[in-house]
C-alpha cells in the first residue's frame, strides 16, 4: 500500500504568504475605492454653484430658448474656480481670468469647427495653455476641466459662422453672471470665515513638459475618435483629460475605475431621464439638481460624482445643440457616449503610464530647461 508523500512545508508557507499578500491588496484597494472622504469646502458652496450655473438655463427656459441658456451656463461654470483663500481682488481676478479663458476658448473652438483640418491643432494648443495656467496658478480641481469641455463641445455643436459672435456672447454673459455671484459669495465668506493668504504663484519644475504630455495624449484621444468617426468625439478627449490629470498611478487607476463604474450608472440615469421628454423648465431643474449633487460629492467620492457628471454633460451637449431629442436619438447618444468614455479612459491610462516613464520625461525635461535658459527664465520665479 503506497503512502502519499507529505507536502513540502516550505511550499505551504510560501502559498500562505502569497494568499495573505493578495488578500491584503484586494482589501486595501476595495477600502480605497469605497472610501467617502470628508469635504474640505464650505457646505454652502454646492448650492451657490448650482444656482449660478442653472440660473441662465432658467432664463433660457423663460424665453423658450433652452439652447441659449445652456451656452450661457457653460460660461457660468467659472464659479467653480473661485478660490477660498486670498483677498477679495485676488478671488475675483481668478474668476475673471477663467471667465476670459472660457469665452476665448469657446470662440476658438467654434472658429476651428468651420475648418476641419485645424480642429485637432487648435484643441491641442488650447489644452496645453489650460494645463500650464492651471498648474502655474496651483488651481485645485476642476481647474481647467470645464474650459476644456466647452472647447471640445464647441468643435462639434452645430453653429454656423454667422452665429459665432452671438454664441460667444452668451458664454460671456454667463461668465459675467458668475463673477457677480463670486463677488457676493466672497463677501459672505470674508465676513464669516477667517481670512487666509493665497499661496504665492510660482513656476513648478516640469510644468511645461507635463503640460505637453497631457495635451498630447488628450489630443490623441480626440484624433482617434475622429479617425473612428465616432458620433461624439469630444467626450473621449474630456474623459482622457480627467483620467490623465492624476499625479500618481494609483490615483489614475482609482479615477479610471470610478469613472467607468460611475459612467455605467450615469448612462442608465441619463437614459431614464431623457426618456421623460422633459420640458425646458424641467431640463433647467434637472441640471440644477445634478450640479448640486456633483459639487456635494466631487471631493468626497469621485465615482458618485461621475454618476451625475455623465447625464449633466449629455444634457448640456444635446439640449445645447438645439436639436430635438427623439427616443431613437437619445438611445444612440447613450451608446456612443459609452464608447467615447471607454476610448478616453484607455488613452488616459496609457498616457498616465507614459508620463511616469523616464523615456518620455527626461528628454522633455531637458528641452524645458533649455527653453527656460534660452529665454533667461528662472524656474523658481
Amino acid at each position: 500500500m503506497s503512502s502519499v508523500p507529505p507536502r513540502n512545508p516550505t511550499y505551504k508557507r510560501l502559498m500562505q504568504r502569497w494568499l495573505m499578500i493578495i488578500k491584503r491588496l484586494i482589501s486595501g484597494e476595495l477600502e480605497h475605492l469605497l472610501t467617502v472622504n470628508q469635504s474640505r469646502r464650505p457646505w454652502h458652496m454646492p448650492m451657490v454653484a448650482a444656482i449660478a450655473i442653472s440660473f441662465p438655463i432658467f432664463i433660457g427656459a423663460y424665453f423658450n430658448s433652452i439652447s441659449s441658456g445652456i451656452k450661457a451656463s457653460l460660461g457660468a461654470m467659472v464659479i467653480l474656480n473661485l478660490p477660498f483663500t486670498g483677498s477679495l481682488p485676488q478671488r475675483l481676478v481668478t474668476v475673471m481670468a477663467w471667465g476670459f479663458a472660457m469665452s476665448l476658448c469657446f470662440a476658438l473652438g467654434l472658429i476651428a469647427q468651420q475648418v476641419a483640418v485645424i480642429k485637432v491643432p487648435v484643441f491641442a494648443l488650447i489644452a496645453f495653455a489650460i494645463v500650464v495656467l492651471g498648474r502655474y496658478y496651483s488651481q485645485p480641481p476642476p481647474a481647467g476641466l470645464f474650459v476644456m469641455m466647452s472647447t471640445a463641445i464647441a468643435l462639434f455643436i452645430p453653429v454656423s459662422l454667422s452665429q459665432i459672435l452671438s454664441a460667444t456672447g452668451l458664454v460671456m454673459l454667463g461668465s459675467g453672471f458668475s463673477l457677480i455671484m463670486a463677488l457676493l459669495y466672497s463677501l459672505f465668506l470674508l465676513a464669516t470665515r477667517p481670512r487666509t493668504a493665497l499661496p504665492r504663484d510660482s513656476y513648478q519644475p516640469e510644468t511645461l513638459s507635463e503640460s505637453i504630455m497631457v495635451a498630447g495624449f488628450v489630443s490623441l484621444a480626440l484624433s482617434i475618435a475622429l479617425l473612428l468617426q465616432m458620433s461624439y468625439p469630444y467626450w473621449a478627449a474630456v474623459s482622457c483629460f480627467i483620467i490623465i490629470q492624476g499625479i500618481h498611478l494609483r490615483t489614475m487607476w482609482v479615477k479610471q475605475f470610478h469613472r467607468l463604474l460611475g459612467t455605467l450608472i450615469g448612462m442608465g440615469l441619463a437614459a431614464w431621464m431623457l426618456s421623460w421628454q422633459l420640458s425646458s423648465w424641467q431640463v433647467a431643474t434637472a441640471i440644477f439638481i445634478m450640479m448640486l449633487g456633483i459639487e456635494s460629492l466631487v471631493d468626497r467620492h469621485y465615482g458618485l460624482a461621475v454618476i451625475f457628471i455623465t447625464p449633466l454633460t449629455i444634457f448640456i451637449a444635446e439640449y445645447g445643440s438645439g436639436l430635438p431629442l427623439s427616443k431613437q436619438i437619445y438611445q444612440q447618444v447613450i451608446q456612443a457616449r459609452m464608447l467615447d468614455t471607454a476610448l478616453g479612459c484607455l488613452v488616459g491610462i496609457s498616457g498616465g503610464l507614459a508620463t511616469q516613464s523616464s523615456l518620455l520625461r527626461l528628454p522633455l525635461g531637458r528641452l524645458e530647461r533649455r527653453l527656460l535658459q534660452r529665454f533667461g527664465t528662472d524656474p523658481k520665479d
